[in-house]
């Protein structure tokens, strides 16, 4: 009997030690499907942040949305319209629109009838805007991966010395681009001048039909310390829920990081080119900066076998100036503005034209800059060196295009 409580005691012991290194570890990882954003922003490492993101902030109050925006979206019979307008007066009473929206498995509206009485024709809706439709107000998804110090510089400084963070949307089995990110443009550094630059990759979850890359992404997140991820399906509609969580992750771990670069993961970026475009800045402008592509002119998309359909019941109006979501650029200044407003919008199923929105509404306008070919150069410019190298963005190139640019632009033999 000695001898079982003695084996007993040992077998606690080295699990209590077990549980403790495990715990320890720099990775904070999930795969507990059960695990909502609130566990997410009580883990220890979020204690000191969690007031600012789950309780409505002392100033959220403040929160104005421009005349300009209301003026551009008509107030009219569309579902997302209503929506909007609803949502305005209420702010304009004074209500509280920072909900509690931590209960991930409770948000979706499963009340067909609440949308059929809204939406006469959703019966015609493709399947993935239905199901867009039913998350609306699902912000708040469970967090499967988090790394929390990626803008802790290597002498232990907080992210004061951080200047840029490229925040790259991508999706679980997109390694290749992650890797060709990595070892070019998306290099972690510090540059010539001084300035820190970062790389984080946000990601959703893998279909239920596609093969499970949990143990991958978690070897590759513990490998590189740059993935995020959370359990919402991958999706062209769920790119504004990806961008909310851009928003939302920065401000929780980077909020005082000079500005962020928002974009894809095949895009290529002249990095060297970006930071001397930003260093050039003058400091007005730098705090209220939202530049790249601008689509100045766009209206809602109504042809059904386009991927960006917006149907008229649910949208009726021209949409904002944007900057195309390929790649853009945002001032770290503008994260915390541009999330409490994204608050009171509602959610849109085009993400970038949902941050032109957001923008409007903080009278702040994109800016248009030549550097930005979210829509690629002219066919015969595509492998002249001289070309890329006064550019800052492009859209798209291939991992060994990617890597063949890099090299290129910054070879000692190069003449332009």
């Amino acid at each position: 009997m000695r001898r079982i409580k003695t084996f007993s005691a040992m077998v606690l012991i080295g699990t209590l030690l077990l549980i403790f290194f495990y715990s320890s570890l720099h990775l904070e990882t999930s795969y507990s499907h059960k695990a909502g954003s609130e566990d997410f922003l009580k883990h220890p490492s979020f204690s000191s942040k969690r007031e600012s993101v789950t309780k409505p902030p002392p100033d959220f109050h403040n929160v104005t949305v421009s005349a300009g925006l209301r003026q551009s979206i008509p107030q009219n019979r569309a579902y997302w319209n209503r929506l909007l307008y609803s949502a305005l007066r209420r702010l304009d009473k004074g209500e509280d629109l920072f909900r509690d929206d931590s209960s991930w498995s409770r948000c979706r509206e499963t009340n067909q009838e609440l949308l059929q009485t809204n939406i006469h024709d959703i019966t015609s809706y493709p399947v993935l805007f239905k199901d867009f439709l039913q998350g609306m107000d699902c912000r708040s998804p469970p967090v499967l991966i988090n790394q929390s110090n990626n803008c802790i510089s290597d002498e232990g400084k907080g992210d004061n010395q951080i200047f840029l963070l490229f925040a790259i949307k991508s999706t679980p089995g997109n390694f290749e681009r992650r890797q060709a990110v990595r070892e070019t443009w998306g290099r972690e550094e510090v540059y010539k001048t001084g300035l820190r630059v970062r790389t984080v990759f946000f990601l959703g979850s893998s279909s239920l039909d596609d093969p499970d890359l949990g143990p991958l992404l978690s070897f590759e997140a513990q490998s590189f310390g740059d993935l995020l991820q959370w359990d919402f399906h991958e999706s062209l509609l769920n790119l504004t829920l990806k961008m909310n969580m851009v928003l939302q992750w920065t401000l929780l771990n980077c909020p005082h990081v000079s500005f962020v670069f928002s974009g894809d993961d095949d895009v290529f970026v002249n990095t060297p080119a970006l930071i001397s475009y930003l260093q050039s800045l003058e400091p007005s402008k730098a705090s209220r900066l939202y530049v790249g592509h601008v689509i100045s002119t766009a209206n809602p998309l109504r042809d059904p076998k386009s991927k960006y359909y917006i149907p008229l019941s649910f949208y009726d109006g021209p949409y904002p100036a944007y900057a195309g979501g390929g790649g853009f650029i945002i001032s770290g200044a503008l994260l915390r503005p541009l999330y409490y407003v994204s608050r009171v919008i509602p959610f849109f199923p085009i993400d970038d034209v949902y941050t032109g929105m957001c923008a409007k509404a903080l009278n702040v306008a994109p800016e248009a800059h030549a550097g930005f070919q979210t829509f690629d150069v002219k066919e015969e410019d595509r492998e002249n060196l001289c070309v890329h190298k006064d550019l800052i963005l492009i859209h798209q190139r291939s991992p060994q295009q990617m890597k063949k640019l890099w090299k290129g632009i910054h070879s000692p033999f190069l003449t332009c």
